[in-house]
């Protein structure tokens, strides 16, 4: 009953930015917005963030469910009486019309009877039946058949986690639409934009039904060197000239903290991709991805006499190897 009668003085509708006729795809999507708006994770120690969260959570839950969503429009269609806009308190024909606003009007699995006291009985007379059907004030109500359980909306969250906690799997706390607090595992190896449900946590089901799931997007925040494509993972490293040039045995850093050793073959140049197997995310409990080095070769902004003598005889001895003949071939094509 304090259910019934609070619904009288909350609009859920209000609360969620639709209009009366919104389509649960429009309630979703509202929903979904404000609640990633309102998260306390996004606001923490701000309280009436916290409360607009619990108000849209509990907006949804309702107007979610089909059943509770005719419910609470036919009883925020009455009157402060009890009683349907235009029926006087006393006038026992106006229970018909309730159970017309409430039920959709003319249905036989519905049926009532009142005592004959002319005393169409107070606003809980009229909500006991939301209670179990039983009898209240000489009102006595029944149903030709039981609402069935329905499954609770699951609810949808967002966590950004550093990269080294996507390798290595981590745990997170969030907070429910009801404001209580629970902690989510993340498998090592997770992606970015990996959707990760936690059964039995998403908003409550109606009439013994089961609760909804939490689902989870994982997003994985930038790396300064490591970038993440699906299982690989690629890494810029610098080189010198002389390392490019005469070849070379380099450290690159991978993502357990440790190095690897690479072989920079004679004569490479710029963005000259070397993979390195099972260097890269984790893939299931063996497997990895792989790892690709993209070298990039930098040339000192400032060189000793000696080192620009070296290179002044180094150009001259390849002057006749044109780096941008295929270049200019390629653009006069």
């Amino acid at each position: 009953m304090a259910a019934s009668q609070d619904w009288m003085q909350k609009d859920f509708y209000k609360a969620l930015g639709v209009s009366k006729d919104a389509s649960e795809d429009e309630i979703k999507k509202a929903y979904r917005k404000l609640a990633r708006q309102y998260h306390p994770d996004r606001n923490p120690g701000d309280k009436a963030a916290e409360e607009k969260f619990k108000e849209v959570g509990e907006a949804y839950q309702v107007l979610s469910n089909s059943e509770d969503r005719k419910q609470y429009d036919a009883i925020r269609s009455l009157g402060a009486s009890g009683f349907p806009r235009g029926a006087a308190a006393g006038d026992t024909a106006g229970f018909e019309d309730i159970f017309s606003q409430m039920f959709g009007g003319g249905n036989p699995n519905v049926k009532f009877s009142t005592n004959t006291g002319g005393n169409a009985g107070g606003f809980e007379d009229i909500f006991s039946m939301f209670g179990g059907g039983g009898s209240q004030s000489g009102s006595r109500f029944s149903f030709g058949s039981t609402r069935r359980p329905e499954r609770g909306a699951d609810i949808v969250s967002e966590v950004s986690i550093p990269l080294r906690q996507a390798i290595a799997g981590t745990t997170v706390k969030m907070t429910t639409t009801r404001g209580k607090s629970i902690t989510a595992r993340i498998p090592a190896g997770v992606h970015d934009g990996q959707k990760i449900r936690i059964a039995g946590k998403g908003n409550p089901g109606s009439n013994g039904g089961q609760a909804g799931d939490i689902i989870v997007t994982v997003r994985v925040e930038k790396h300064p060197v490591f970038d993440v494509k699906d299982s690989d993972v690629y890494v810029d490293l610098p080189v010198s000239f002389g390392e490019a040039a005469l070849g070379a045995t380099v450290e690159v850093p991978t993502l357990d903290g440790k190095t690897v050793s690479v072989k920079v073959p004679e004569g490479s140049s710029t963005d000259k991709l070397l993979r390195v197997k099972g260097k890269g995310m984790p893939q299931g409990r063996h497997a990895h991805g792989d790892l690709y080095v993209r070298l990039k070769v930098v040339v000192p902004r400032q060189m000793s006499d000696e080192a620009r003598r070296a290179a002044t005889l180094f150009a001259a001895a390849t002057r006749d190897a044109d780096p941008r003949a295929d270049f200019m071939s390629l653009a006069r094509s």
